[in-house]
């Protein structure tokens, strides 16, 4: 039953955030992206220091100090990986500059649209086996995790659809290529319930690891995209739905502890 959970909770997600990114007009994106920057962050906040932290330190396999070794760990990582990322991005523009400064050239935008691709399979793939790892330590926290990720993702693939569109490809091209690396999270959560099923030792650190993901993109990318100056009826909204994700975690936590 776990590996069945595994698989329908990746499968779901993956499928579920990139129709939901492929149905919005361009008029929708800009009226409901920055909610769901909030949404989600406060859904990541609060599975990461709610839910998947203290189950992690509950833990008899690992001591408090390696835990917390291993989320300095993972926030590092992700600083790197970001830094890379950046760089990446900002290479490929230096040279949109320099040799088509007056026009989009698609060729170039098209190879840029397939590393979109690869990074967003690989990025599904982990997601996978976090969540594998989740449901192997309890349902309870399998279910808020994958929520967690699946709140993630779906502005994440609505960033990635344009994206895609923007490199030239259409929007049955680009929806079939996002639904194919979201089956990627499939796959790794069949890779993680086989490989990391047998070294339950290894859980607390998986489970720290995906906080300090969760911890990073809500605190170094999404909150960030929120800090600009608005009206006090903007801020509040932003408030009101960054404290919605929250709740979405607290009353799904209780309920599944009350299941």
């Amino acid at each position: 039953m776990t590996l069945l959970y595994v698989v329908i909770a990746t499968g779901v997600g993956g499928l579920l955030s990139v129709l939901i990114a492929a149905s919005l007009t361009a008029h929708v994106l800009a009226r409901v992206v920055h909610h769901l920057v909030s949404l989600s962050a406060g859904v990541l906040l609060g599975t990461a220091l709610l839910d998947i932290l203290p189950e992690a330190f509950e833990s008899k396999h690992a001591s408090p100090q390696a835990l917390f070794a291993t989320l300095l760990g993972g926030l590092l990582f992700f600083f790197l990986l970001e830094k890379a990322e950046l760089y990446r991005h900002s290479h490929h523009h230096e040279g949109d500059d320099h040799h088509h400064h007056h026009g989009f050239d698609h060729e170039q935008a098209g190879r840029g649209g397939w590393s979109v691709i690869m990074g967003d399979s690989i990025h599904n793939f982990c997601d996978g086996i976090i969540i594998a790892a989740a449901f192997l330590a309890d349902t309870r926290l399998g279910v808020v995790t994958s929520l967690a990720i699946i709140a993630h993702e779906i502005p994440q693939e609505v960033g990635d659809y344009i994206v895609l569109l923007n490199a030239g490809f259409s929007r049955g091209k680009a929806l079939f290529y996002n639904a194919l690396s979201g089956m990627a999270a499939v796959v790794g959560g069949v890779v993680g319930y086989f490989v990391v099923g047998p070294w339950e030792a290894l859980f607390p650190y998986l489970l720290v690891v995906a906080s300090s993901s969760f911890i990073y993109v809500a605190v170094a990318d999404l909150i960030p995209q929120l800090q600009h100056r608005l009206t006090l009826r903007e801020t509040a909204a932003q408030l009101a739905w960054l404290v919605a994700g929250l709740l979405i975690v607290v009353v799904a936590v209780s309920q599944l502890h009350g299941g």
